[in-house]
């Protein structure tokens, strides 16, 4: 697949278009239009009050964190969603947490769109050279499109103490070298 910049710009950062694709990847703060959508996909999969949720979009920014949405409908429609968070030891990477497509379309290749775009947009916009994640149950998925496991990692920086929540049995640890 070739990607392509198109326009209109926004904030310096345009869309991502899949050449004469219907599908865009933006990030939400350039979109503001599309947070209480977003908001609601990500709550159907993660119940938590709007407020915070809606919090934690508006947070999205040029740097990390930065919440990027896959739209479709003229950029109308919120079809997937990733965010991409700092990991304060680590310079050149992110953590990429929170993504979820939406049910209704699941199993049409929109989370492996999605997780492209993400990756195009760490290297080319963002300047990454690794993108982290965890999971519980998608750890297949993950391996599909060429992320490897890894030790645990968090995303707040070398700590004095034991996490617990590093190491939890179910959660497994993932990585991309971009």
């Amino acid at each position: 697949m070739r990607y392509i910049k198109t326009e209109p710009y926004y904030e310096g950062l345009p869309p991502f278009n899949v050449s004469g694709s219907p599908f865009n990847v933006v990030p939400i703060h350039t979109y503001p239009e599309l947070m209480p959508a977003t908001c609601k996909l990500i709550n159907a999969e993660w119940p938590r009050s709007e407020t915070a949720r809606m919090r934690s979009l508006e947070a999205s920014c040029d740097t990390l964190p930065c919440s990027l949405v896959l739209t479709t409908d003229g950029m109308s429609r919120v079809i997937a969603h990733c965010k991409l968070s700092p990991i304060s030891s680590k310079k050149k990477a992110c953590f990429v947490e929170s993504v979820v497509v939406d049910k209704t379309v699941r199993g049409q290749g929109f989370g492996k769109l999605m997780m492209k775009f993400a990756e195009d947009y760490c290297r080319i916009i963002l300047n990454l050279q690794t993108i982290y994640l965890s999971t519980i149950d998608q750890e297949g998925f993950y391996e599909r499109i060429g992320y490897e496991y890894c030790a645990p990692i968090s995303m707040y920086g070398p700590r004095h103490c034991e996490l617990p929540s590093l190491n939890n049995a179910r959660k497994k640890y993932m990585m991309k070298v971009l």
